[in-house]
């Protein structure tokens, strides 16, 4: 984990050597990918990597793919070897940036921010947009948002003995808690 985190900061934040940067190795994303009637499909991670430059907005992230975690153990080897392919595909990442971010007028209440850029899974990249909230409290930020995203952008297969047991817009949440380095 501390490699990825210094691949991340070296990486992403190389040419801001002076800038202030907020990181949280602890950062949870979640997914879920539920349709009515049928078991929940739902997974969370709690290890992921975020970095967050507060001179620019620039934001990068890093997730083990295999670090998702459902209530079901089958449903999890079956993510993980049919639709991730986490051998093949072992982590997730997102580098962008938070729109008009401006780490002076950050408050306890949280704001309004529109976070763009690309996630990379399952070795495609595709532009993302999401709402995020963001406050700032006893020396830390928070971060909170999320957005949809389709398997089928993704070239993940789904079965089709399956495909009306998975949602074809699957709900991502994300919810960090960063301390300045």
């Amino acid at each position: 984990m501390k490699k990825l985190v210094l691949f991340i900061a070296s990486v992403f934040f190389a040419n801001f050597a002076l800038a202030q940067k907020y990181i949280s190795k602890t950062g949870k994303v979640t997914f879920e990918a539920s349709v009515p009637l049928f078991e929940d499909i739902y997974a969370q991670d709690d290890n992921n990597v975020v970095v967050i430059n507060t001179d620019t907005g620039d934001m990068a992230s890093i997730t083990m793919v295999k670090n998702f975690h459902f209530k079901v153990k089958l449903m999890e080897e079956h993510f993980n070897e049919n639709y991730a392919e986490t051998s093949k595909y072992p982590k997730a990442t997102f580098t962008g940036k938070i729109l008009n971010f401006d780490k002076t007028k950050l408050s306890a209440s949280p704001q309004k921010y529109t976070v763009q850029g690309t996630l990379n899974f399952h070795g495609v990249d595709k532009a993302v947009s999401s709402t995020a909230s963001i406050s700032s409290k006893d020396g830390k930020i928070y971060v909170q948002g999320n957005f949809t995203a389709k398997p089928v952008d993704f070239n993940v297969t789904i079965p089709k003995m399956v495909t009306k047991k998975v949602a074809e817009n699957v709900n991502v949440g994300y919810n960090y808690v960063l301390s300045k380095q």
